[in-house]
């Protein structure tokens, strides 16, 4: 199979209400960033599955995660744990018996597969996923992506493997064209709508934004300075800012402060992840966004991390604020844990 396609190899304050926050906060340890990323990633890994350890979406947002912290503390381990799960599925991606060859939520696994073939260019890493890649492409459609979660699931994929036209289309069809006048993204309060089903309401998920978020940091990883991506990164930056809890976090409903409050992990973190990787990267300003990302990552591991390691908080799978309420401290997910991860290898970064 030939895998060396151009750009393959190289790849491998509106009216939102104001939560009022302390002035400063506390500075961060690189070395206490990095231990508690360990943390959360020693306890997942030293128990056996808490779901399944099925190629899903879940799994493949958890050891996406393992390889950040693998990349940040080189430990072998992390490597080691991830690999072993790509083994057991062979490099394969989950097939849809519903109808949806091209689901996004099942090209999720690519990604860490794509991070694993970067260490070691072995074909067969890919084949399963360029073969699924491909015959999307080739099917002419570029309307798959109706919810927002699929911008994490899929644009990252395609964004590392260059097909960057494809991938527009994509993401511009979600983002503007779900009707014929109206995408998921709402340009007044530069927020992402779940679905169809939350145009022109007030609800803004917290998860479905932060997997919006964390796809384009992933995406501009591999096409940077694209001006589309980094424009809506940018805008999500500033309209978050003034969203975030005297906490730390963010509701899982953004613009309601009443409704299914509490801490909830995964939005936030996945928002602490972009958060910092625009800041690494140039994109975002760091004296306005740093403290934010602070006082994040400082209410992930006071509130929602364990000493023994278990990252609670986290609202289990679903599509809307409301899903499973209340979530307590001994509620946790691999996804959680993945984007928890991704934060922790951009924070020890700043």
């Amino acid at each position: 199979m030939e895998l060396s396609r151009r750009g393959f190899l190289a790849a491998a304050a509106l009216s939102l209400p104001i939560v009022a926050r302390p002035a400063e906060a506390a500075t961060l340890s690189r070395a206490q960033v990095i231990a508690d990323t360990r943390r959360a990633a020693d306890y997942w890994m030293s128990r056996p599955p808490m779901y399944s350890n099925d190629n899903n979406w879940q799994n493949a947002t958890l050891h996406s995660g393992m390889m950040a912290c693998h990349r940040l503390t080189q430990d072998p381990r992390y490597l080691a744990f991830t690999q072993s799960w790509a083994q057991a599925h062979d490099y394969q991606l989950m097939t849809d018996s519903g109808g949806k060859p091209y689901n996004a939520d099942h090209q999720a696994a690519a990604q860490v597969y794509l991070d694993l073939y970067a260490l070691d260019a072995q074909p067969h890493y890919l084949e399963a996923t360029m073969s699924r890649v491909t015959a999307q492409i080739a099917s002419g459609s570029t309307q798959y992506w109706t919810w927002v979660d699929a911008l994490h699931m899929a644009m990252p994929v395609y964004a590392r493997l260059g097909y960057t036209d494809y991938l527009y289309s994509s993401y511009t069809y979600t983002k503007s064209r779900i009707t014929r006048r109206l995408g998921l993204w709402d340009q007044q309060r530069r927020l992402w709508w779940r679905d169809a089903n939350y145009l022109r309401t007030s609800t803004y998920w917290s998860r479905g934004n932060g997997w919006a978020m964390a796809a384009l940091a992933k995406t501009l990883g591999a096409v940077p300075g694209q001006p589309d991506y980094t424009g809506t990164l940018r805008a999500m930056a500033a309209a978050l800012v003034p969203l975030q809890r005297s906490d730390g976090f963010w509701n899982a409903s953004l613009t309601d402060p009443i409704n299914y409050a509490g801490p909830e992990t995964s939005g936030t973190a996945f928002f602490t992840y972009g958060l910092a990787w625009g800041i690494n990267h140039g994109l975002l300003d760091p004296a306005v966004h740093r403290p934010v990302v602070e006082r994040a990552w400082q209410g992930l591991v006071t509130v929602a991390l364990r000493a023994d390691g278990l990252l609670g908080y986290v609202q289990g799978p679903g599509a809307r604020p409301s899903d499973h309420y209340p979530w307590t401290a001994a509620d946790t997910d691999a996804f959680g844990v993945g984007a928890f991860l991704l934060a922790g290898s951009e924070v020890a970064n700043l």
